[in-house]
């Protein structure tokens, strides 16, 4: 699955994290917010085909470490 990783310009405001939430985490139509982000795998920068951001993008799986906001994206296991 096709994983992006966007920084998190509006982290802090209402029902976008606390301050240290600094990243998005979009898996399919699904957003995530976290405060660290691992890639385990290569990954590659790309623009965001409707606006002017750019992300961080790799083809894998994602792994939620929910007591320290951790997410890491993992190869798809065989």
């Amino acid at each position: 699955m096709k994983i992006r990783v966007r920084f998190n310009k509006s982290r802090g405001q209402e029902g976008r994290g606390t301050a240290e939430h600094a990243w998005r985490v979009f898996v399919g139509k699904k957003e995530y917010l976290a405060k660290n982000v691992v890639f385990t795998i290569p990954c590659q920068s790309e623009k965001d085909c409707c606006s002017e951001d750019w992300n961080m993008m790799a083809e894998g799986e994602i792994e939620i470490d929910r007591e320290t906001s951790t997410i890491k994206i993992v190869a798809v296991p065989i």
